[in-house]
Order: structure tokens, then sequence, then C-alpha cells
């Protein structure tokens, strides 16, 4: 049935499967959504927040002070993980996922109504941590589930490719939303963006959250959760049961990911604050650079899924952490000089290249890594734990980094990370022909 072996009885209305362009929607635009309010809230945080919301302190802390608030959200996620997570191994995938949109949506939108300090000064603060806050817990349960959703439907011989699906939500999220934020930052001046402009990229992501909550209200639930419906092993206890017996591969899984995050919010949101205000660059300029970035992204997120189904999830994902590694030893040196495009450029489009293809098959392997009982719960705190790792202060850390040490102390950091995932893959066996029934 479609690469799947499972019991004849079983085969027909258990294992209908939602067509291939349900399924790429179904699990990409909840990804997008989840990417777009991420990148307005890392460009606004890099760029506006530091005078909206701390406008009385020194440039260099308000911008630590605003990059801070962006790791609220991560901190956040793990609790989302264990909530939607349990109810996705319990309940199903579907309704879970349209719960954890519609979470998210509502407090990115918020966000765009939020005053600033100036009218309701720390007030403003903690209402912004607040919905950074709720906002995070309702990306804990988004990707994890529409990683299953593309897998779970997935014939067993592309399920990276499938797995693929949620990936690419996360460039199309970045285009739309840098791209909005370009289109905003060319016709408006600087003071209105401060003022208002800012705002409309959150108040935009409502319009994809009703997107996404159409699309997944048509869909039907998992064709491998029905299965484990009815052969009865749905866990009562999933939370429980994933961190008895699953314990190693959340471990190696959480540092699997954590690279991907850190080199992406490296490359997003840091480069953003260090280009603009050390190497020259307008906001605009780089934010230009980073939209062209994207489509090699894109591209080779796809390329390596393919990859991982042909050649292993491991063979794909060991390259990757190798040349990450390198790269994190020799990209301080293209960041030099007054307006370098040619370097930044090179930067980007490098940076992004191996980030598509750490990035690519992580929605097979992290699945693959747990069974279909606690599938929700394991992948889903193993992404999220890794989003705190790699990713809730990466912004931070690295402005101070490169404040304190110098940008080649960037480098170092990224390249630690790199290691750390090397050495969890050297110690997880290859997922590519697992039983994903099981």
């Amino acid at each position: 049935m479609n690469g799947v072996a499972v019991d004849e009885s079983f085969v027909g209305e258990t294992l209908k499967r939602d067509s291939v362009k349900t399924v790429i929607f179904a699990s990409m635009i909840g990804t997008a959504i989840e990417f777009f309010d991420f990148y307005a809230y890392g460009t606004a945080a890099a760029a506006y927040f530091p005078k909206v919301f701390f406008p009385e302190v020194t440039p260099t802390i308000a911008t630590i002070l605003s990059l801070l608030t962006f790791g609220v959200a991560f901190v956040a996620r793990p609790l989302g993980a264990f909530v939607f997570g349990h109810f996705g191994d319990k309940i199903g995938r579907k309704n879970t996922l349209v719960v954890s949109l519609l979470l998210m949506g509502v407090s990115t939108v918020l966000i765009g109504v939020l005053p600033s300090y100036n009218t309701l000064g720390l007030t403003a603060v903690l209402l912004l941590c607040t919905c950074r806050f709720v906002q995070g817990i309702g990306l804990g349960g988004e990707w994890s589930g529409a990683a299953l959703v593309a897998t779970e439907n997935a014939p067993a011989d592309k399920r990276a490719l499938y797995g693929a699906f949620p990936e690419l939500g996360a460039p199309l999220g970045f285009f739309l939303s840098n791209g909005l934020f370009f289109v905003l930052e060319s016709i408006l001046t600087p003071a209105q963006m401060i003022t208002f402009g800012w705002r409309v990229p959150f108040l935009a992501s409502a319009l994809l959250v009703i997107v996404g909550l159409w699309v997944r209200a048509r869909m039907q639930e998992t064709p491998l959760f029905r299965f484990a419906q009815k052969k009865n092993k749905v866990t009562r206890s999933p939370l429980l049961t994933v961190l008895k017996t699953s314990w190693r591969q959340l471990i190696q899984g959480t540092f699997i990911v954590s690279v991907t995050y850190t080199l992406f919010y490296t490359l997003a949101t840091w480069s953003l604050a260090y280009a603009t205000t050390n190497l020259g660059f307008t906001n605009r300029e780089y934010l230009f650079l980073l939209m062209g970035a994207v489509f090699v992204f894109a591209a080779f997120i796809v390329i390596a899924s393919l990859n991982a189904d042909r050649f292993g999830r491991r063979k794909v994902l060991i390259s990757s952490s190798v040349a990450l590694i390198v790269f994190s030893i020799v990209f301080p040196y293209l960041l030099q000089g007054h307006q370098n495009f040619f370097g930044a450029a090179a930067f980007l489009v490098i940076g992004f290249a191996l980030m598509g293809i750490a990035f690519g098959p992580v929605g097979a392997i992290l699945p693959e890594l747990f069974k279909t009982e606690v599938r929700y719960s394991g992948s889903g705190i193993a992404y999220n734990l890794a989003a705190i790792v790699g990713a809730a202060f990466t912004p931070t850390i690295a402005t101070w980094l490169a404040a304190t040490w110098g940008i080649k102390s960037v480098g170092l950091y990224l390249g630690i990370m790199a290691v750390a995932c090397f050495v969890s893959l050297i110690t997880v066996k290859e997922t590519k022909n697992v039983d994903f029934t099981k």
C-alpha cells in the first residue's frame, strides 16, 4: 500500500490517504506561518523594538534586551510540545494542529496592536513577553504535527521528500515576511516604520492563519494514526511513555536539530543586526540580500531530502555538520569591510545552502526516531528543546560575543553546535528503512 507494509484487514478506509496536494498545503501552511511570525519578530526585534520598547538605554543594550524577548517564545515551546504532543498522540494529529495554529495566530496578531514603551512603560514590555510566551506554546505543537501529517501520509521510499514539505514552509515564511518588510521600508519613512509600519506584518499574519485553518479543517486524520487506533496502540500517557522509553532519542534528536536553529538565526537575525550597525548596510539593503539567499535555502532542502531518500539520512546530515564546522571558521572573513556586498552575499548563500542540507532531512529523521504511539510527543519535544539549545538566545549571545571578543567568536559558537550535531549523528542508527507503522 504505497510502500507501507500493514495488516491487510486494515487496508481500505483505515489507510486512505489525503491527496499529495492536501498533504503539501496542510503540512506547509503551518510552518510557513510559524516562520513568517518568527521572522517578522526577529526582524522587528533587531531593527525596531530597541526603539519602540527600549528607548531609554544605549543602542547596544537596547538591541540585546530586544533580542532577549525574542528568546521568550523558545523557552515556552517545550511546554507547548508537552501539551500538544500529549493530545496529538492521544486524540490525533488533525485537531491538535488546528488548535496550535489558532493559538499561534491570535498571539501574533496581538503583538501587532501592543502599545509602545512611551505609552505604557514597562507594562508594554511585559505584554510583549506574554504574547511571545503564548505564541511559543502554540508553536511548540506545530512543527511535529506538520511533519507527521507529511511523513505518515508518505510512501515508505519517499518519507524524506514528504518530510521536506513542512521544511519548505520555512523559506516561504521567510520570503513573505522579509518581502513585506522590504516593501514597507520602500514606501514608508524610518519614522513611520517605528510608529506603525513594523505592526503590519503581525496583523497580516491573520490572513495566513485563516487559510491554514481552512486547509486543515478539510484534511483527514493521518492513516498511520488511524491504524494505531484500530490496533488499540494509542497510549494514555504519551509524555510519560516517551520519557521512559525514548529518552536517548530525545537527546539525539535535540542536538541533531540544534545546529540548524543556531545557523538560521545567525544568518537571518544576528547578521541583520550586525550588518546594519557595523558593516554600513541599510536594513532594506540587507533584507534584499536575505530574500535572494532564501531561494538557495529552499532548493537545498529539496536536494538534501531527495538524497536522504536515496543514500540515507545519516550520510547527508553528517556531511552537512562537517561542512558547517568548516563554514564556522571561514565566515567571519566574509563579514569584513564597509558595505562588502560580495562578502555578505557569499556568507548568506553558502550559509543558507548548508542550512537547507542540514534542515531538509530533519522532517524525516526526527519522526523516524520514535514509535507511532509517541511520535508526536517525541519529535515535538526534541524539536522544541533544540529551539532552546540552538536558537532561544542565539542572536543575543552572538551580539554579545561579537561586541566582546569579535566576530570570530561567533564562528566558534556555531562550530561548537556543529560538533554537537556530528557527535549525535554518529550515535544514531540509519532510520531510512524503519517500519513506520510500529
